[in-house]
């Protein structure tokens, strides 16, 4: 049975004698307009703008409608709002408040050059796929996509937001590196059956500094979980000691990424290591002692008992020299836990125990940041059949977690919602139902009287005037 979509009236379940009718009447409205906030962030920091300049334009600027720029704020604003595939925008086209957002000086539509457009003042999914489906060798000879994104211009401008947003060298960075997987579920390029995972997925490398997205790089899942590592940190630490020469840069890495490679990359650059190291026999007996007395302190007082330990650990083939390693004797409800972390630091900059509880274990908000980066910013949509433009889509995601997560720590601080997760932003402070009245000389956003978090809007605004 059909549905009839010429509804012009919807009825529901009444409130005492009166009727509740629904109609599709109320005039140009929007859900969206806490996006003004996300904009005048953006104006400030110029975060699309920079991003907007890793793309080469070869199109005939005579047939132009949709300057790239406003094609990147549209998508990235898009996905910051909660719209995480091009078919939405066949709809969004027609918000004027989305194209308000990207600058558009007619945001009805009125004045489009072809009257199917008119009424639509934004691309459609068509124009917008463009930006992640042109080849890298396109140039103006191609003869349909011609949006050359380049991703080495795009890599720095995650480095460079977030050297811009320190006002001075800070003493110490810490950098923490993790591997996630990527489900896929067609027969994309670059995806393998990964047997951790349980799956066929793609096996991304991120790189946070705190919660600032420093590197986010798609990769097969046939590979090492640190493949590539180097390379990164490589351009990363250059170009933060190209902006800060003195600060101290630590390294921060689970098991997978205790590799000598690595770990003798980072001695000479003078880059500090904290990772973690995979339990063997050796390791296992060099804390014996420790592990007994653990037992004994649990069995004693009914508890979790920790005991920690240092020593010089080398390898039998792999290392090329001792390393100060940490050892943890654990005994829980469940039994013994042994665990180990290898490190660079001296016991004169930091003990056994805080190296472990404070340093090594601080990583874990890592994986928060991962996770509000996947679910949220809709990591995860990489259906292309090429990776190439996989790596596009995930470029976009991650600009727009770094947007959203300068809105948290910039126009937030102070507020309620100063360390609320990005879906958390998206739907109290972005997702605000209001009216758009455009006239000659003004648009005039009237936000939804019942909104709860007046105040917290207010504030923001009010922080972001001043960034």
């Amino acid at each position: 049975m059909k549905t009839d979509c010429n509804v012009k009236e919807l009825q529901f379940q009444g409130v005492g004698k009166r009727a509740v009718i629904g109609r599709f009447d109320g005039g140009t409205l929007t859900s969206d307009a806490g996006g003004l906030l996300l904009r005048e962030l953006d104006e400030r920091l110029r975060i699309t703008e920079r991003f907007s300049g890793c793309f080469t334009d070869y199109r005939n600027p005579k047939s132009i409608e949709h300057e790239v720029s406003g094609l990147i704020r549209q998508r990235v604003y898009g996905i910051a709002l909660g719209y995480e595939d091009l078919n939405d925008h066949d709809e969004l086209r027609s918000d004027p408040l989305l194209a308000v957002l990207c600058g558009k000086g007619d945001p009805r539509g009125d004045h489009r050059r072809c009257d199917r457009d008119k009424g639509k003042a934004l691309a459609g999914k068509s124009t917008l796929n463009r930006l992640e489906l042109t080849d890298a060798e396109a140039d103006k000879d191609s003869r349909y996509k011609k949006i050359k994104c380049h991703g080495e211009k795009i890599d720095e401008v995650f480095v460079e937001v977030f050297l811009d947003s320190y006002r001075e060298e800070p003493d110490r960075i810490i950098i923490d590196l993790d591997a996630t997987d990527d489900p896929v579920h067609g027969d994309q390029e670059g995806r393998f059956f990964h047997g951790y995972y349980k799956g066929y997925c793609y096996l991304p490398l991120y790189i946070f500094c705190g919660d600032h997205l420093l590197c986010a790089r798609l990769r097969p899942s046939n590979i090492d979980a640190s493949e590539g590592t180097v390379e990164e940190l490589r351009r990363i630490v250059s170009q933060i000691r190209g902006r800060w020469p003195k600060v101290e840069i630590v390294i921060r890495a689970d098991s997978g990424f205790c590799r000598e490679e690595i770990m003798q990359w980072c001695e000479e650059n003078e880059v500090g290591y904290v990772l973690g190291l995979a339990k063997n026999s050796r390791l296992e007996k060099m804390i014996h002692e420790d592990m007994v007395d653990a037992e004994i302190m649990y069995r004693t007082r009914g508890r979790a008992s920790r005991i920690y330990s240092e020593f010089l650990y080398q390898t039998r083939t792999s290392w090329c020299r001792p390393r100060r390693v940490i050892g943890k004797a654990e005994y829980l409800a469940k039994g013994p836990n042994p665990r180990f972390v290898v490190t660079s630091l001296s016991g004169d900059e930091v003990d056994a125990r805080q190296l472990y509880e404070v340093l090594y274990c601080g990583r874990g908000d890592m994986e928060n940041r991962i996770k509000e980066q996947q679910l949220y910013m809709f990591a995860d949509r990489t259906s292309t059949s090429k990776m190439r433009s996989n790596q596009i889509r995930l470029y976009f995601s991650s600009i727009a977690y770094v947007l959203l997560n300068a809105l948290r720590r910039l126009g937030l601080k102070g507020t309620q919602l100063a360390k609320a997760q990005c879906n958390t932003l998206r739907i109290k402070l972005l997702k605000i139902g209001a009216q758009i009245r455009v006239t000659v000389r003004k648009v005039w956003v009237s936000l939804a009287e019942g909104y709860p978090y007046k105040d917290v809007f207010i504030t923001v605004w009010r922080n972001i005037a001043t960034v």
